[in-house]
């Protein structure tokens, strides 16, 4: 059951293991400096114009492609628990119709953390059927920011 406040046409669940703490798998995934090394699929960069990580703070990023398409991202950020969980509510390309409702979870496993990713989108389209595909390039790039932190 997602908490998304629209009807998902589309969803995505993955989960992937880290090779490092909980508390510092969340710092990258909420630190802008750290973020922008690794979030996007491969040959991407990420700009983070705007990250306020706290319920009803927004965020705005934009992935710069191997293609040098822009793809803009925003949204605002409904749960913030550290260090387990993350909720925001987004959109691709600034279109209201395009949301995506994305929730994070962190457990500890010792010296590892499971990351769980729900996403939730509100529209069909290629961007939803290639998000498995970015998403896994992307916890990829984690994995590898993660080795050399």
């Amino acid at each position: 059951m997602s908490g998304a406040p629209f009807a998902s046409r589309a969803e995505l669940l993955i989960k992937r293991t880290f090779d490092a703490p909980r508390k510092l798998v969340f710092k990258v995934w909420t630190d802008p400096k750290h973020l922008a090394q690794w979030w996007g699929p491969r040959g991407f960069t990420t700009e983070v114009h705007e990250m306020d990580v706290r319920p009803g703070g927004v965020w705005r990023y934009s992935m710069h492609g191997p293609d040098s398409s822009d793809y803009p991202f925003d949204g605002v950020y409904v749960e913030v628990v550290e260090p387990e969980r993350l909720v925001f509510d987004g959109s691709i390309h600034e279109s209201p119709k395009q949301r995506v409702w994305t929730e994070v979870t962190f457990a500890d496993q010792g010296a590892k953390t499971e990351v769980t990713v729900r996403l939730f989108f509100s529209f069909e389209s290629d961007a939803t059927r290639g998000a498995s595909i970015g998403w896994n390039q992307q916890l990829d790039r984690l994995q590898e920011f993660l080795v050399n932190f």
